[in-house]
């Protein structure tokens, strides 16, 4: 399985950005699986921000992005896409993606991971 992740950069505060998430190389049919999005920031625990099941477009949030980050799925190119709004500097990390059975908020608990896309908020 492969995740290709796509779209950081620097925003300014209030600002947004779309960030996606390409799977290929899927060992089962893509239904079977939830693509969440987690971010480290230096020196901080990695923290899972949105989740989506492929399977029904079922959600999952973080409190700390609710109400400005919304995640949609794309079935036919097998790619998600988390609209960061509302950007604040305390949303700068890395932001990684991950597939798995299950939208866990243990990211431990997922075996698949992209490579990280760097996210600056800054003025």
């Amino acid at each position: 399985v492969q995740l290709q992740a796509s779209g950081g950069g620097l925003a300014q505060p209030g600002g947004s950005l779309r960030l996606s998430c390409a799977a290929s190389g899927l060992t089962l049919a893509l239904h079977y699986y939830a693509i969440g999005w987690f971010r480290q920031a230096p020196g901080k625990e990695r923290e899972g921000v949105p989740c989506i099941r492929m399977s029904d477009g079922g959600t999952n949030y973080a409190d700390s992005v609710k109400g400005r980050f919304t995640i949609s799925r794309d079935n036919v190119k097998s790619t998600v896409y988390p609209q960061m709004n509302s950007l604040e500097p305390e949303d700068t990390a890395v932001y990684y993606c991950a597939a798995d059975a299950s939208c866990y908020s243990d990211y431990t608990l997922f075996d698949y991971w992209g490579q990280g896309t760097l996210v600056t908020v800054s003025s």
